[in-house]
């Protein structure tokens, strides 16, 4: 049987909500086997991820990130995603790498918001007006109905734009709106801390997916010190993204201050109204893979 080819008109088959029930399923199979390859040349990534999960098969995802892409007309991200089956390891399909990375990235921090943020939530603050941002406000409407939604980025215009096109607020100032957020989820290419845990209040939820280098940071130390920490998997955050790499190293946070990830489903729960809770969202292939298998079903 040939493979499958699945593009980006798969996606009007698919719904967030879904995604996060499939991606629940997924961490209850056996812990998945994952491998990172980076390669450096100046500011731009390759990115090579590869999973198996005994019992869904196995992915290999590539990705390209050149940040001076957009200058020139052209995509930050590229790439290609492949998935083997898990029995005879013949190639089931071949996914439109934009797809995956759009619901995977989104989903996996949507998951985490759902069980982590205060369900009364009704303010929502986005950090960055990228592609990821876009995303972002389609999964988080999805989750949070009632919800109103600003976004913020260090371009104005960018923000403005993205804002008026969604028809959301546009926060002129983030020292002022990240209190009044009760969910402030971040997405940018920062290499240095763009939160403050001097803007934080109790009950708030925090969303970190923009670090994905180990020079790359969108907290400071004390978002961490304030927080409670949970990440989708201990194997791809901890030792390999600034984020939490880098206050690590420092001595700033322990190991254990990280209470679960996705593999401790009784661990990653809010336990107080008033806590603070923060998410890093570190995107191994295994979330890339259970992405995968959620559009092959849905597709059709």
């Amino acid at each position: 049987m040939s493979a499958r080819i699945i593009g980006p008109d798969a996606e009007s088959a698919l719904d967030w909500l879904a995604l996060t029930r499939a991606l629940a399923a997924g961490h209850r199979l056996p812990r998945a086997e994952v491998r990172d390859s980076f390669l450096y040349r100046g500011d731009d990534t390759i990115l090579s991820r590869a999973a198996w999960i005994d019992g869904l098969g196995a992915l290999v995802k590539t990705a390209t990130i050149f940040p001076g892409n957009p200058a020139a007309g052209k995509p930050t991200v590229g790439g290609a995603v492949s998935v083997f089956d898990d029995t005879d390891g013949s190639l089931a399909a071949m996914l439109d790498f934009a797809l995956v990375t759009k619901w995977k990235t989104a989903g996996d921090s949507l998951l985490a918001a759902t069980r982590l943020a205060r369900p009364d939530s009704r303010r929502i603050l986005i950090v960055g007006a990228g592609t990821v941002a876009a995303s972002l406000h389609e999964a988080y409407a999805a989750a949070f109905p009632q919800a109103r939604f600003a976004v913020w980025s260090r371009t104005p215009a960018t923000a403005r734009a993205f804002a008026e096109a969604r028809g959301i607020e546009h926060a002129p100032d983030l020292a002022t709106a990240v209190p009044e957020a009760d969910i402030v989820t971040c997405a940018t290419m920062s290499t240095t801390p763009l939160l403050r845990g001097d803007w934080l209040r109790p009950g708030q939820h925090i969303d970190l997916i923009g670090a994905y280098r180990p020079d790359m940071r969108e907290a400071d130390d004390a978002v961490l010190r304030r927080a409670t920490i949970h990440v989708d998997s201990r194997d791809t955050t901890l030792d390999h993204i600034g984020e939490l790499k880098i206050p690590l190293a420092a001595g700033v946070i322990a190991r254990d201050a990280v209470r679960a990830d996705y593999y401790d489903a009784n661990g990653m729960q809010r336990t107080s109204q008033e806590e603070i809770t923060l998410f890093k969202n570190g995107g191994g292939a295994h979330l890339d893979l259970m992405t995968a298998r959620y559009i092959i079903d849905t597709a059709g």
